[in-house]
């Protein structure tokens, strides 16, 4: 066991603002409680919920760090009262509360997960928290079935390309929404069945074309806004929406009379302020059915690009473009 340093370099966010505020700063390494491991990180995944915390829009929960920072990878270091699931020297990837974005972050041992020998230490660090959201708002809230179709909005981000690879790996079919024609192609050559670029075509419209008139079974939706309205045209009878953000806002008009004619199901969840036992809980789920998945490298995230730590200003810049396809990662 080396012998852990009593101070580490951590990226804070000095006020609420744009990329600029995210700065370095000298923290001391944290101790684990009861029931949690200190991880070495050797990488942060950057995702939307980071941008909204260093606007003011996403408080971290109760207890938990002020740092930004929802999935680590990294190397197991020390070990909290309790800890039995994961030893010193295990590499592990796990969902985490927040202090992602520092050289060392407490996580969960229930929550935390054994890197895949196929997985890089990087793709790692981009894995744990896109795949319990969709795990848990595309199977267990959404409960995709074989030969349904998925409908996903965002389909290049981090969210739509693993939601594409597991709804395809359990025999569904995908149409995703893009807004370029590169995206598009990545889209399809992950294994999307159909991309349509909502700059140019009225997804609702494609959506019908493509089902004969049927509508999707179930949407996973990040947009929002005007979208709610759309999704609900989009819907087949017995239909499912879930709503995983509102990047084009939580407010609009809607005609609730097609959630009553068609016999749709609106829901939606945010992870982080779930319990630790309900997170344990979807860890367990994915064990058992996606990690032979990501084992046997048939599932991997889509890397983007990376930064280093310091230049989180600049990750967080480039999350901003929306250009990206796939992850955004912070290496340590």
């Amino acid at each position: 066991m080396e012998k852990l340093p009593a101070q580490m370099t951590v990226i804070g966010i000095s006020t609420f603002g744009g990329p600029e505020v995210l700065i370095p700063e000298t923290r001391p390494v944290p101790q684990p409680g009861p029931g949690d491991i200190l991880v070495k990180v050797a990488a942060a995944g950057v995702n939307r919920p980071d941008i909204a915390q260093r606007s003011g829009a996403y408080p971290p929960p109760p207890g938990a760090s002020d740092l930004p920072g929802l999935e680590i990878s990294g190397e197991v270091v020390a070990l909290g009262e309790g800890a039995t699931r994961h030893k010193i020297g295990d590499k592990v990837m796990s969902l985490v509360a927040g202090g992602g974005y520092a050289q060392y972050c407490i996580a969960a041992d229930a929550q935390a997960m054994t890197v895949p020998d196929s997985f890089s230490m990087t793709e790692a660090g981009a894995t744990a928290e896109t795949l319990m959201t969709v795990w848990h708002n595309v199977f267990e809230r959404g409960g995709l079935q074989p030969g349904e179709t998925l409908l996903i909005h965002g389909g290049s981000s981090g969210i739509g390309t693993m939601a594409t690879q597991l709804a395809k790996a359990f025999g569904s079919k995908v149409i995703v929404t893009v807004g370029s024609q590169a995206k598009a192609e990545a889209c399809l050559k992950l294994g999307a069945d159909y991309a349509i670029n909502y700059k140019t075509e009225d997804f609702v419209a494609r959506v019908k074309e493509i089902t004969s008139g049927a509508g999707v079974e179930l949407i996973v939706d990040m947009v929002g806004g005007d979208y709610i309205d759309k999704n609900y045209e989009a819907a087949a009878f017995d239909g499912r929406i879930v709503q995983i953000a509102f990047l084009s806002g939580p407010k609009a008009t809607v005609n609730f009379a097609k959630l009553m004619v068609k016999r749709l199901h609106h829901t939606g969840s945010t992870l982080r302020p779930r319990t630790p036992a309900a997170k344990a809980a979807m860890v367990k789920a994915i064990e058992a059915n996606v990690l032979p998945l990501l084992r046997s490298g048939q599932v991997k995230p889509v890397m983007d690009s990376s930064f280093p730590l310091e230049k989180a200003a600049d990750a967080h810049r480039r999350m901003e473009t929306s250009e990206h396809i796939g992850k955004i990662v912070l290496v340590v």
